[in-house]
């Protein structure tokens, strides 16, 4: 007797059960799941990538500028983001071509105008600060200089410069940042340059700093440290000055008393050798001002670095404002470290300035347009 082979009923049977179709569709989901979580952890990586091989600058409006200006300006305080973050936004933002955004710069300037009014009170001036005035230092609040006539005919009979005069103007920096940068040609090329503290401008220097020189302030520790505060021999300080041809100096006479006699020593040591090089002393209320002006911005330090005054100063003299040797940083955008200053690595006294703060300003105001800020070699 024949035995019937009972037949096996697979459930599974004409379905793709971890078949080719299932896994495919698998590996199709799974990929699509990485790829938008590659997008929301890593999509900046995306633009960065491509930034790196493109050859050439990206207009300024375009998409790629936009986002990477919008990674600057969503940092709202330099302690949001490790400095190695912060340099890495401000390298790749390095392909945008800046552009001046006219209302940006225009409502900064406005609020300037306001708030500190350079034109008419950079200076102290015969317009400004009539004789018999009771001048009130910026520091020492308490003690009063009456100007008397003999100070009243040093001051100029108004403000040397108006409101944008200027077309294009750089303002120099000390910093290492400007060390083998190649920037002096384009530097000399505006219309108006400002230097800080007689710095050295040299055969040695002049191809990264340039050479022209319109306006330079002089801190009068440097005069009471380096010339034994004009007591003696006058013309080694004089000769430094020759360096920088007819341009005026400016000096904070009124910040505190011992400014005030060592600064009238540069004035009458120049008219002593019949220099025609204006001098200029800061209004201590126009100076008083811009500190609380940064502080709202959040600067906030005992004294603001003599760039920060001239680039305040700059931005309503000037119709565009660029700066070259800016930086508060131990090392450069690439994470190379630098000296303090393109001559030297001299660092300033701890806790005086708030360096990284003004630098981490200039860096915002170089995204929004106002300013444009130079950390890279010229061209």
């Amino acid at each position: 007797m024949l035995r019937r082979k009972m037949g096996y009923s697979d459930p599974s049977s004409g379905k793709d059960l971890l078949g080719s179709r299932s896994l495919c569709f698998i590996f199709i989901c799974a990929f699509g799941l990485v790829t938008l979580l590659q997008q929301i952890l890593y999509g900046k990586n995306y633009i960065k990538r491509y930034l790196e091989n493109y050859d050439g600058s990206f207009d300024y409006n375009s998409t790629a500028c936009r986002e990477l200006r919008q990674e600057i300006i969503d940092v709202k305080v330099l302690t949001m983001v490790k400095t190695s973050d912060l340099f890495e936004r401000w390298r790749n933002l390095q392909v945008c071509r800046w552009e001046q955004n006219k209302e940006e710069a225009s409502n900064f300037k406005m609020s300037l105008s306001r708030c500190c009014n350079a034109p008419n009170f950079l200076f102290t001036t015969k317009r400004n600060t009539p004789a018999g005035t009771k001048l009130r230092y910026e520091v020492d609040t308490s003690g009063i200089l009456p100007i008397t006539t003999e100070i009243f005919k040093m001051l100029p009979d108004d403000m040397p410069y108006s409101k944008s005069q200027f077309k294009k103007c750089a303002v120099i920096g000390n910093g290492g940042i400007i060390k083998n940068s190649k920037c002096g040609k384009e530097i000399d090329s505006a219309d108006f340059v400002f230097r800080c503290n007689i710095p050295p401008i040299n055969d040695k220097y002049s191809a990264d700093v340039g050479t022209k020189t319109d306006l330079v302030t002089i801190n009068p520790s440097i005069i009471t440290e380096r010339f034994q505060k004009l007591e003696k021999w006058r013309r080694p300080f004089y000769d430094v000055l020759q360096n920088y041809e007819n341009s005026s100096v400016v000096l904070p006479a009124f910040y505190n008393t011992r400014n005030t006699d060592v600064s009238f020593r540069v004035k009458y040591m120049l008219d002593d050798f019949d220099s025609q090089r204006g001098v200029f002393f800061f209004h201590p209320q126009y100076l008083l001002n811009v500190q609380r002006f940064w502080a709202v911005q959040g600067v906030r330090a005992k004294r603001l670095s003599s760039g920060l005054m001239l680039v305040t100063a700059a931005l309503e003299m000037c119709e565009e404002v660029h700066l070259y040797g800016f930086w508060a940083f131990p090392m450069n955008p690439s994470g190379i470290f630098i000296t303090h200053h393109y001559y030297d690595n001299v660092k300033p006294r701890p806790g005086f300035h708030a360096m990284p703060h003004e630098i981490f300003n200039f860096i915002h105001m170089h995204t929004r347009g106002i300013i444009n800020v130079h950390t890279g070699p010229c061209a």
